[in-house]
């Protein structure tokens, strides 16, 4: 497959398909970092976060309802702070210093905050430490509302001035099922012909934007189905065997 140009400009993203419109199915994608760094970002969202942005959308499982749960219970059931709640319900995506989020941010911040003592009467209030400023001093009994500087020992500044998890020298392929590995020529042969492709005339590129709705439609279909780009760029959901089952 040619190469193609992903930039993240006005928040969009783009993607070359491979196709196979016989089976109606995505066999692969080529992509360049800005694509994987969004999808290795993914596993860093909280999940309270993500019941909430797939909500709107309906969302498969369990977790909804659990979710509904906990928003409606009763104060006098509750053992927790609303701080505590709220962290549940409403969770701080903190913005990744190595990749940027390109999702609907609902609350974001680029560190923790904590809080100590505001007396000080004694050491032992120097050794407590909280997330939540309401917070009373153990020791004193005072407001822990100091906030305290969060230096973050992983944030350390990279010899390279490019960000992101991945290099952006190289082309990478995605799988249906979003696997991610590095592209290369031989590799699309061999994917090819472990999909026991026969007729190359049914295979065709497919060039698509990937803009906001389409990421979070990738976070959902991620949570339930291992033909990912197929139902989301094809708007198919197809029984397909994986690509172990073709070995």
């Amino acid at each position: 497959m040619a190469s193609v140009s992903m930039v993240a400009s006005e928040n969009k993203l783009s993607l070359k398909l491979l196709v196979d419109t016989k089976g109606h199915r995505v066999l692969f994608a080529e992509a360049d970092k800005e694509f994987v760094d969004f999808l290795f970002n993914l596993l860093s969202l909280p999940i309270g976060w993500v019941i909430t942005v797939l909500s709107k959308q309906g969302m498969d499982g369990s977790l909804g309802k659990l979710y509904g749960s906990v928003e409606a219970l009763s104060d006098t059931y509750k053992q927790a702070s609303q701080v505590a709640f709220d962290a549940l319900l409403k969770p701080t995506v903190y913005a990744s210093a190595t990749a940027p989020l390109l999702l609907p941010n609902i609350q974001t911040t680029n560190s923790a905050r904590f809080y100590r003592c505001s007396r000080n009467y004694n050491s032992n209030c120097y050794n407590q430490v909280t997330n939540d400023p309401s917070a009373t001093c153990a020791s004193c009994g005072g407001s822990m509302n100091m906030e305290l500087t969060y230096v973050d020992g992983k944030n350390m500044k990279s010899s390279s001035p490019e960000e992101g998890y991945v290099k952006g020298v190289v082309t990478y392929m995605i799988m249906d099922d979003l696997e991610v590995r590095p592209m290369s020529s031989i590799s699309s042969i061999t994917m090819i012909n472990r999909f026991n492709v026969k007729d190359m005339g049914v295979l065709e590129e497919k060039v698509v934007d990937v803009g906001m709705d389409q990421r979070v439609e990738l976070l959902k279909a991620s949570l339930h189905s291992k033909a990912v780009l197929t139902e989301v760029f094809l708007k198919k959901k197809p029984s397909l065997v994986s690509i172990e089952d073709v070995d």
